[in-house]
Protein backbone atom coordinates (compact mmCIF):
# COMPACT_ATOMS: atom_id res chain seq x y z
CA UNK A 1 0.00 0.00 0.00
CA UNK A 2 2.96 2.52 0.97
CA UNK A 3 4.00 1.80 -3.02
CA UNK A 4 0.84 3.17 -4.20
CA UNK A 5 0.61 5.83 -2.23
CA UNK A 6 3.87 6.94 -2.95
CA UNK A 7 3.06 6.67 -6.85
CA UNK A 8 0.04 8.43 -6.54
CA UNK A 9 1.80 11.40 -4.23
CA UNK A 10 4.50 11.46 -7.03
CA UNK A 11 1.79 11.96 -9.53
CA UNK A 12 0.21 14.92 -7.77
CA UNK A 13 3.13 16.44 -7.30
CA UNK A 14 3.80 16.25 -11.18
CA UNK A 15 0.89 17.41 -11.83
CA UNK A 16 0.64 19.96 -9.94
CA UNK A 17 4.15 21.20 -11.27
CA UNK A 18 2.49 21.13 -14.40
CA UNK A 19 -0.21 23.69 -13.46
CA UNK A 20 1.98 25.80 -12.26
CA UNK A 21 4.25 25.94 -15.10
CA UNK A 22 0.98 26.37 -17.29
CA UNK A 23 -0.56 28.99 -15.39
CA UNK A 24 3.01 30.49 -15.91
CA UNK A 25 3.22 30.14 -19.44
CA UNK A 26 0.49 32.40 -19.88
CA UNK A 27 2.51 35.59 -18.43
CA UNK A 28 5.14 34.53 -21.22
CA UNK A 29 3.99 35.78 -24.86
CA UNK A 30 4.21 32.87 -27.03
CA UNK A 31 4.86 30.36 -24.78
CA UNK A 32 1.71 28.85 -24.93
CA UNK A 33 1.75 28.44 -28.73
CA UNK A 34 5.06 26.27 -28.44
CA UNK A 35 5.57 22.74 -28.75
CA UNK A 36 5.81 22.27 -25.14
CA UNK A 37 3.13 24.69 -24.30
CA UNK A 38 0.36 22.95 -26.28
CA UNK A 39 1.48 19.75 -25.08
CA UNK A 40 1.40 20.91 -21.31
CA UNK A 41 -1.93 22.09 -22.38
CA UNK A 42 -3.35 19.15 -23.79
CA UNK A 43 -2.37 18.02 -20.32
CA UNK A 44 -3.53 20.21 -18.09
CA UNK A 45 -6.98 22.07 -19.46
CA UNK A 46 -9.37 19.49 -18.86
CA UNK A 47 -8.89 19.14 -15.38
CA UNK A 48 -8.97 23.14 -15.23
CA UNK A 49 -11.94 23.29 -17.64
CA UNK A 50 -13.86 21.38 -13.87
CA UNK A 51 -12.96 24.54 -12.23
CA UNK A 52 -13.90 27.22 -15.10
CA UNK A 53 -17.37 28.29 -13.17
CA UNK A 54 -15.24 29.95 -10.60
CA UNK A 55 -15.48 33.91 -12.27
CA UNK A 56 -11.83 35.81 -12.92
CA UNK A 57 -11.29 39.04 -11.42
CA UNK A 58 -9.18 41.45 -12.96
CA UNK A 59 -8.66 39.20 -15.68
CA UNK A 60 -6.85 37.01 -13.02
CA UNK A 61 -8.01 33.48 -13.59
CA UNK A 62 -8.55 31.43 -10.36
CA UNK A 63 -9.16 28.21 -11.47
CA UNK A 64 -5.46 26.74 -11.30
CA UNK A 65 -4.80 27.97 -7.42
CA UNK A 66 -8.54 25.97 -6.78
CA UNK A 67 -7.13 23.07 -8.83
CA UNK A 68 -3.97 22.80 -6.79
CA UNK A 69 -5.85 23.03 -3.52
CA UNK A 70 -8.06 20.67 -4.67
CA UNK A 71 -4.93 18.28 -5.66
CA UNK A 72 -3.23 18.91 -1.89
CA UNK A 73 -6.48 18.00 0.06
CA UNK A 74 -6.79 14.75 -2.24
CA UNK A 75 -3.52 13.77 -1.09
CA UNK A 76 -4.00 14.84 2.23
CA UNK A 77 -7.25 12.87 1.85
CA UNK A 78 -5.29 9.54 0.67
CA UNK A 79 -2.67 9.99 3.48
CA UNK A 80 -4.40 9.83 5.74
CA UNK A 81 -6.60 7.00 4.85
CA UNK A 82 -3.38 4.39 4.64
Amino acid sequence: MALFLSIVSYFIQFYSFLIVVFALMSWLPGAANSWLGREISRVVVPYLRLFRFIPTVASIDFSPIIALLVLQFAMKLLSSLF
